[in-house]
């Protein structure tokens, strides 16, 4: 859970976008072993008008992993998750959290915006995976926390937004809920989620971490045509409770 307001240099793991956000007069608490800005600069009534319209928000700090190989989904399974049988779909666990299956043999595990991981870090667990895994499992963990960084994009224009710079299109009549695209953004390999908050249109996007700085960027400039601008994660709570 969050605590009060602390500085992202004061934790080893840190935002891989940390520095642009502080430029933004970030205001930062700790969640977990790391720091989270939950607004930039404005108060959260004013960001979450933003988050309406078009908005992005790092997600980075919060915990996520990833499973893969021969018989993932089915321990996963025994563990008490819930994966339906298609890949590029996404589906929400009991907690929150969402499990975006890429491949037949793939899970990518995002957690809920509470951040409080009680799934993955019981899957991450080295007896879960290790002595208690049955023999047709082949599989290995993915620690996707250090390969990828995570993004939210939200509001209304979103959609138009992407259609500048991702081939795949994005409206909700096209690329429903739980819908995912392993596709190019901004020229980079990426992952798209659709996700909502109420009706209103949310895309969790994950690329390589080495480029965080790069798509922040891109994104950033992509926005400015309607308006957008990032918010923090106090806004972006006070979306999600409409789902």
């Amino acid at each position: 859970m969050a605590t009060a307001t602390v500085s992202p240099t004061s934790f080893n793991r840190r935002s891989y976008v940390y520095r642009l956000l502080d430029a933004k007069g970030a205001e930062w608490a700790a969640i977990r072993d790391s720091a989270v800005a939950m607004r930039l600069g404005r108060s959260v009534d004013e960001e979450v008008g933003i988050g309406r319209r078009l908005a992005l928000t790092d997600l980075s700090p919060l915990p996520r992993t990833g499973f893969k190989g021969t018989g993932t989904v089915e321990w996963l399974t025994a563990q008490g998750m819930t994966i339906g049988p298609d890949s590029n779909m996404a589906y929400r666990q009991a907690d929150g959290s969402l499990a975006a299956r890429l491949a037949p043999t793939e899970i990518f595990l995002i957690d809920s915006l509470k951040g409080e991981a009680g799934l993955i870090d019981r899957l991450n667990g080295a007896r879960n995976w290790g002595a208690e895994k049955p023999r047709k499992l082949i599989g290995y963990p993915m620690p996707r926390s250090e390969s990828h960084c995570w993004f939210m994009v939200s509001g209304w224009q979103a959609p138009a937004m992407f259609a500048k710079m991702c081939g795949v299109d994005l409206r909700a009549h096209k690329f429903k809920q739980g819908q995912i695209a392993q596709t190019s953004v901004a020229k980079i390999s990426a992952i798209l989620i659709r996700d909502y908050f109420g009706e209103m249109p949310a895309y969790h996007l994950l690329t390589d971490s080495a480029s965080a700085e790069y798509m922040w960027g891109c994104l950033v400039d992509a926005m400015a045509e309607f308006d957008g601008q990032p918010i923090g994660l106090s806004a972006l709570r006070r979306l999600a409770e409409a789902r």
